[in-house]
């Protein structure tokens, strides 16, 4: 079984020893503000040009290996690296920060934490959420239900709502929420 955790710290540590500005996305993301559940790769938006990302793939090793053809995400309009761990084959998406609005919005509203005792960021619950909406597989609808589940009331419904009304997934967010069973 691969330990996710221990190979997504390893390039967490890479990325704070590089100076890489970024954030932790995806499942990690989702597990920081509900309650975990296994995942398959890691996801990170990083901001850094060509120099940067040399720095950084020189800090993590030769126990990775990193895709040198970016791949473009179509989804969101952004370019993203695949990085391999060679001996377990788990995938690290390395997305790069992105012109979209919501992209650097989100990049600019991250909040601090502590990834397995290294220094990172993460997004907070409301851009999980809108993340998760936009994506919109079924693992996201789950995970915008566990979210949500878990953070209820904390959540800025505000800012959910207005990005939610500009990618169009108000209507999902609402059919969603209304699924989550009231617990007293």
């Amino acid at each position: 079984m691969v330990d996710s955790l221990a190979i997504a710290t390893l390039v967490i540590a890479a990325l704070s020893r590089s100076g890489v500005p970024h954030v932790v996305v995806g499942s990690f993301a989702r597990n920081f503000h509900a309650f975990p559940r296994s995942t398959k790769d890691a996801d990170i938006v990083l901001a850094v040009d060509a120099p940067g990302l040399a720095q950084f793939e020189s800090e993590l090793g030769r126990d990775f290996s990193l895709d040198p053809q970016t791949t473009f995400e179509t989804n969101t309009g952004t370019f993203r690296h695949t990085l391999v761990h060679k001996e377990t084959e788990f995938k690290t998406e390395l997305f790069l920060l992105s012109q979209d609005a919501f992209d650097q919005e989100r990049f600019r509203r991250r909040q601090a934490f502590l990834f397995n005792g290294i220094a990172s960021f993460v997004l907070t619950a409301e851009d999980v959420i809108i993340t998760k909406l936009r994506w919109l597989r079924s693992k996201d609808v789950d995970d915008v239900r566990d979210v949500v589940a878990v953070k209820g009331a904390k959540l800025d419904w505000n800012y959910i709502h207005h990005w939610a009304a500009i990618h169009g997934t108000r209507a999902k967010l609402d059919e969603i929420r209304a699924g989550i069973p009231k617990i007293d």
